[in-house]
């Protein structure tokens, strides 16, 4: 994972030592030119645009990859479809997840002045390592969902987020509904930092993996040409799971290309 970081401050530096010749329109900073679909592990109401492929690559703990596909079906409809596993990276064998994951959104309304952009979907995929003693991920997939998204001109751009969720990763007897929030601010041309929060209240019972204090996730994501995205994230900041000492250290690759 440190290597992971040494390549994300290389092509960091890189970026901005061109910033003039780069044509930044990936999904960060203020010259984003494709909406962010996700913060860090929680959706956001963003789309990809009818007859447009979306490529996501996250690299996780315990050499861990996961990697799927969506495709903009009309401006409003995405369907996508993801697959990896843990131990891709290293010498030990690696441990596949149990199925591939499932996603589809629609955006009910698009954002204006007053009113949010307001989307619902579902999507099965969970993050980080599967449990098949508990029969879910580290992080629980979100299941069926409702998010909003707003937008504001504040030195850039700032970006507000919130939503509801309801996971089928229920196993562990954590069966309440969960809500999360977070936010984007564009710092410049080519970045945005971020931030998210996921209240757990569907990971948080006697055997569930979470200590009640929910997911607090921050991260950096940089623009590095058109339609191409790298970002790192420090995830779970308040040590909700017992495994967490400083932060679970992840990076994400996204590209998005029209077919």
């Amino acid at each position: 994972m440190l290597q992971g970081w040494k390549i994300f401050l290389l092509l960091a530096i890189t970026s901005a030592l061109n910033i003039n010749q780069i044509f930044a329109q990936g999904s960060a900073g203020t010259d984003a030119k494709i909406e962010p679909r996700y913060l860090i592990d929680l959706p956001t109401a963003g789309m990809i645009p009818h007859g447009n492929l979306a490529l996501d690559m996250d690299v996780y703990q315990g050499g861990g990859l996961l990697v799927g596909t969506s495709i903009g079906l009309f401006d409003r409809l995405l369907i996508g479809i993801s697959y990896g596993g843990a131990n891709l990276i290293g010498n030990e064998k690696p441990k596949w997840n149990e199925t591939p994951g499932f996603q589809i959104r629609v955006r009910l309304f698009n954002e204006t002045v007053v009113v949010p952009a307001i989307a619902l979907g579902f999507d099965s995929q969970g993050k980080e390592i599967y449990n098949p003693r508990l029969d879910r991920y580290m992080i629980k997939s979100l299941g069926f969902f409702a998010v909003a998204s707003k937008n504001y001109e504040v030195l850039g751009y700032l970006s507000f987020h919130g939503g509801i969720n309801y996971s089928l990763e229920r196993s562990d007897g954590d069966k309440d509904p969960n809500v999360f929030v977070g936010a984007e601010k564009s710092v410049g041309p080519i970045m945005s930092i971020l931030g998210e929060y996921n209240i757990g209240w569907n990971d948080s019972n006697e055997k569930a993996l979470g200590r009640g204090r929910g997911y607090l996730n921050i991260g950096i994501r940089l623009s590095v040409g058109k339609g191409f995205s790298v970002g790192v994230n420090l995830k779970d900041v308040l040590k909700n799971q017992r495994e967490i000492t400083v932060g679970n250290r992840t990076m994400i690759i996204e590209y998005v290309k029209s077919l």
